[in-house]
């Protein structure tokens, strides 16, 4: 379907080419819908499945080590964005075979993790902040016990010591300020259009002046 996209194929077209049933076909496009896969039908004369072309990656070979570094990495996004870590980590042991998904296996039947005290709801809103670049009302408890409403504008996120903070333009505060996600009791995203921030700039003068952003991350991101 990716080779001939967007042209449609029917699913007898794709029965005889698999050589199994239509009903087997069917199945297997419901599951590719549910996971995410964006395939779409069209009906009548020249109709049939199809996917869309700039909206999925051509396959991807990793190594044994590449897929056992992926399974790790992704097993430790406990917040934020641990829910399309998931899906993620899903479809990449959907793709793996050979030694790659076996030595991925394997590394997954040795990795544990607490459960993640951030709510799901928390993660959720600050994602959408985030993405949307809203402004955000949050119920924080600061490391006194002390609980405050703020309205922050996000600008972003950073990790340190094992811990997530959102890091963001605080309204109250009149001032940028790190707010740890698990210390977030509640988050209400706003359809208020927040100002851009720069992340470096809301970190210069704290104790995390000098963060960095990940290697790994460093492809993604456009040039300063």
């Amino acid at each position: 379907m990716r080779a001939v996209a967007p042209r449609p194929l029917t699913v007898a077209v794709l029965a005889a080419r698999f050589e199994v049933s239509t009903r087997t076909v069917q199945r297997d496009l419901q599951a590719l819908l549910e996971t995410g896969v964006p395939v779409r039908t069209t009906s009548g004369r020249g109709g049939g499945w199809s996917i869309d072309p700039a909206m999925t990656l051509p396959p991807i070979r990793f190594t044994a080590e590449e897929a056992s570094a992926l399974v790790a990495a992704l097993a430790v996004a406990d917040a934020p964005y641990a829910d399309a870590a998931r899906t993620a980590s899903q479809k990449i042991a959907a793709s793996m075979t050979g030694p790659a998904a076996v030595a991925a296996q394997g590394l997954a039947a040795r990795i544990v993790a607490l459960p993640d005290r951030t709510a799901g709801s928390v993660r959720s809103a600050v994602e959408r902040a985030l993405e949307s670049g809203t402004v955000l009302l949050l119920s924080y408890v600061d490391e006194a016990g002390r609980e405050s409403r703020r309205a922050v504008e996000p600008a972003g996120l950073l990790t340190a010591g094992g811990s997530w903070y959102l890091i963001a333009w605080c309204r109250e505060r009149r001032a940028g300020r790190g707010f740890r996600l698990d210390r977030i009791v509640a988050a209400t995203p706003t359809d208020e259009r927040s100002p851009a921030h720069d992340l470096a700039d809301l970190l210069t003068g704290s104790a995390a002046a000098g963060a960095a952003r990940p290697t790994a991350l460093a492809p993604l991101a456009p040039p300063r």
